[in-house]
C-alpha cells in the first residue's frame, strides 16, 4: 500500500510538472484547440536545419487543430484522416469545450474582385486548416481544405474579378477538399489565405494594369541589422548587417530614379525580428519584395551570386536579376528554390533574397567592399527586374 501510495504521488507530481510549463493533458488520445500567436505554420516533419523545420503552410489563427502526440518543442496534429504535419507548440492553445465531429461541411462560394485584389469566399462548418500550392503552366492555385466534406452545391461568379479564369472543388478524399483557381496571367502577383468567422477567404492579387516601375510599390530588406550582425569579411572586420544597409539604400536610389516607390523595411541599425519584417511587408502591400543578404562559408574558395525563391510562381523574378547579375563578372553559385528563408515564405507577393556574393570569399569580398561595385549590383537589380517586368508584356 505504502509503495502504491508513492508511486501514486509520483504520478501527480509528473502531471502538475506537465501543467507547469504548459504542457496539457492529453485526453481520449488527442487533444482539441487553436492555432494561436504570430504567424502560426504547420512543418511537414522533425527534420530541420539552420533556418528551422520545412515548412507545409502559413495559417491563420483561431484554426481548429487536432493534437494526437507531442515531441520536443512541435505537436503532431491530425489534418484529415490520412494527413498530419506538425505545429510549433507556442502556435497551439487548448481548449476543452471543443469537440472533434466526425464531418465539416462546406457551404456557397462566392468569386468577385475589386480594384487590386479578386476573393473567393467559402462558407464552412468550422475554421478548419488548409494548404496552398502555386502551379506553373498553366497557373493555378490549389487550395485544400482539411477536414472538409462538400455541401457546395453552387459558385456564384461576379465579373468584377478580373485576375480569376475558373474555380472549381474536387473531393480529393473523404474529408479532404481540394480548390483550383485557373489565373489569367502566367504570372503568380500573390495570394492570402485567411478567416472571416467561418468563411474561408483566399485573395489573389490582380496583376497591375501597368506592370512598369513607375506604377509600382517595391519594398527592399536589408538582411540582419541591430543585434543580429549576419557574417563577417574574410580579411576586414566588416559586417554583413553593414553592407546590406549600404547596398538596400543604393538599389533604392537606383528604383526611385525609375519612379518607383520604395518601401524599405530598415533604414538605419535596427533590429528586427523575421516575424515583425513579415508583419510590417504584410501591412505595406508591396507588388514585390527584394532582400539583401551576403553569403558566407567555411571554405573560403567558395564565391559567387546567388538568388532564391520558395513558391514556383516566384522564381521568373529571381531568374531575370540572376541574369543581369552574372555580368558583374561573378561566379554563379545558382538559382535556388524551395528555399526555407523567413522573407521567402509569405505567398502575398513575389520575393527574392539576392546573395550578392560571399564575404569569406577574398575575391568576392574586395568587390563587396567597392562602392562602385555596390551601384553597379543596384544597376543589375534594376536591370532585372525591368526584363522581368518586360517579358510580362510580350
Amino acid at each position: 500500500m505504502i509503495r502504491l501510495l508513492c508511486l501514486l504521488g509520483i504520478i501527480c507530481t509528473l502531471q502538475s510538472c506537465a501543467q507547469a510549463v504548459n504542457q496539457p493533458p492529453v485526453n481520449d488520445g488527442f487533444l482539441m484547440g487553436r492555432t494561436t500567436d504570430t504567424l502560426p505554420h504547420l512543418e511537414y516533419g522533425l527534420g530541420e536545419d539552420r533556418l528551422g523545420g520545412a515548412k507545409m503552410t502559413f495559417l491563420d489563427t483561431m484554426v481548429l487543430i487536432k493534437v494526437v502526440d507531442s515531441v520536443k518543442n512541435v505537436y503532431k496534429v491530425q489534418l484529415s484522416k490520412n494527413h498530419f504535419a506538425y505545429l510549433p507548440k507556442k502556435h497551439f492553445k487548448a481548449d476543452s469545450s471543443l469537440k472533434a465531429q466526425p464531418y465539416y461541411l462546406t457551404n456557397t462560394w462566392k468569386v468577385y474582385g475589386d480594384e487590386k485584389y479578386d476573393y473567393i469566399s467559402i462558407q464552412l462548418d468550422e475554421q478548419l486548416p488548409y494548404r496552398g500550392i502555386q502551379e506553373v503552366d498553366p497557373s493555378r492555385i490549389r487550395v485544400d481544405i482539411f477536414g472538409a466534406t462538400s455541401n457546395t452545391n453552387w459558385i456564384t461568379q461576379l465579373s468584377s474579378a478580373k485576375e480569376i479564369k475558373n474555380t472549381w472543388y474536387e473531393q480529393t478524399e473523404d474529408d479532404v477538399m481540394r480548390v483550383t483557381i485557373e489565373l489569367k496571367h502566367q504570372q503568380h502577383w500573390g495570394y492570402s489565405i485567411y478567416y472571416e468567422e467561418k468563411k474561408l477567404v483566399i485573395r489573389i492579387k490582380q496583376q497591375p494594369s501597368i506592370p512598369d516601375l513607375a506604377h509600382l510599390k517595391i519594398a527592399i530588406d536589408a538582411g540582419h541589422g541591430g543585434d543580429n550582425k549576419g557574417t563577417g569579411g574574410a580579411t576586414c572586420h566588416c559586417l554583413e548587417k553593414t553592407y546590406t544597409l549600404l547596398y538596400a539604400q543604393e538599389l533604392k536610389k537606383a528604383l526611385e530614379l525609375e519612379k518607383a516607390t520604395v518601401f524599405m523595411t530598415r533604414e538605419k541599425d535596427t533590429t528586427l525580428s523575421m516575424p515583425e519584417r513579415v508583419i510590417m511587408l504584410r501591412q505595406q502591400e508591396p507588388d514585390f519584395l527584394v532582400s539583401i543578404h551576403f553569403n558566407s562559408s567555411d571554405y573560403d574558395t567558395v564565391q559567387g551570386i546567388s538568388t532564391y525563391y520558395r513558391y514556383i510562381g516566384f522564381r521568373p523574378l529571381t531568374q531575370f536579376i540572376l541574369k543581369r547579375m552574372r555580368e558583374l563578372g561573378l561566379k554563379e553559385s545558382g538559382n535556388v528554390g524551395n528555399f526555407n528563408f523567413g522573407l521567402n515564405g509569405p505567398t502575398d507577393y513575389p520575393n527574392c533574397l539576392v546573395e550578392v556574393g560571399f564575404l569569406s570569399n577574398r575575391q568576392d569580398e574586395k568587390k563587396i567592399l567597392d562602392p562602385k561595385f555596390r551601384k553597379q549590383v543596384a544597376a543589375k537589380i534594376v536591370a532585372g527586374i525591368k526584363d522581368w517586368l518586360k517579358s510580362l508584356q510580350r
